[in-house]
């Protein structure tokens, strides 16, 4: 695995799940909620359960489950996480599989497509936006932890292909806001257009895989004024660093 270290830094509004992709659009081509994944309130609320959205990211992230085996991975009783995917179904966000599973095997699988909770609807509700840390801070902790397991046991029980075809990467620049959710928008949809390629196979050597693109406006970092100094093109927008690989 290498890891690398260069220049930009930018951030996508509250949005999360293995396949999932914000859906801000420019000008006047804004897309439809049903082809951006935006969810209303009242299914936001419906997820803002911290067992559901455990749920629907391993949904996601390893792909149909029952409600025993899911309830294994967690810890929890069958009982209960059979009853949140049912609450999660009323809502759309997990099906039952087509022809898979019997009457006390019920096999479930998540709803295709983005995910988002970047809505004007949801930002601008008090409840939204309670309800949309809640989803986000769930979902950072399981990425969180995939990335964390991978870096503390990959080298050790990958093979050695899967390790020299992963990357952890982090870029750091000035940025606009202008500049930054276009490079939001081009990079999500890049990812979406390679993933689309290999939607629905079932090709051996294929295991689940998390692409992780993380980028946010430093906090504590200073806005340019036109009297502010603008970093050079070399301190901002580096050449790739390899810092380690394995």
């Amino acid at each position: 695995m290498s890891r690398h270290a260069d220049g930009i830094e930018e951030g996508l509004a509250p949005a999360a799940g293995a396949d999932e992709a914000t859906a801000a659009a420019e000008g006047t081509g804004e897309r439809a909620p049903e082809e951006t994944g935006e969810l209303d309130l009242e299914t936001l609320k419906a997820l803002a359960h911290p067992l559901r959205v455990k749920i629907l990211d391993l949904l996601s992230t390893y792909g149909p489950a029952t409600a025993s085996g899911l309830a294994d991975r967690l810890g929890e009783s069958s009982g209960a996480t059979s009853y949140h995917l049912r609450q999660l179904a009323r809502h759309s966000l997990v099906r039952e599989v087509d022809g898979r599973g019997t009457g006390r095997e019920r096999w479930w699988e998540r709803r295709p497509g983005p995910i988002s909770l970047t809505s004007a609807e949801l930002m601008r509700s008090p409840a939204g936006r309670s309800a949309s840390r809640l989803v986000v801070r769930e979902w950072s902790k399981h990425r969180e932890q995939l990335l964390h397991d991978f870096l503390e046991r990959g080298v050790d029980e990958l093979a050695q292909s899967w390790n020299e075809a992963s990357i952890v990467h982090t870029s750091n620049a000035s940025l606009t806001s202008e500049q930054l959710g276009r490079l939001n928008r081009e990079v999500t949809e890049l990812v979406g257009k390679h993933l689309e390629r290999y939607r629905g196979q079932s090709v051996p050597g294929m295991r689940p895989v998390q692409i992780q693109y993380n980028g946010f406006p430093v906090l504590d970092g200073v806005e340019h004024t036109e009297d502010a100094p603008v970093p050079k093109a070399d301190e901002a927008d580096g050449a790739e660093t390899e810092t380690g690989s394995r």
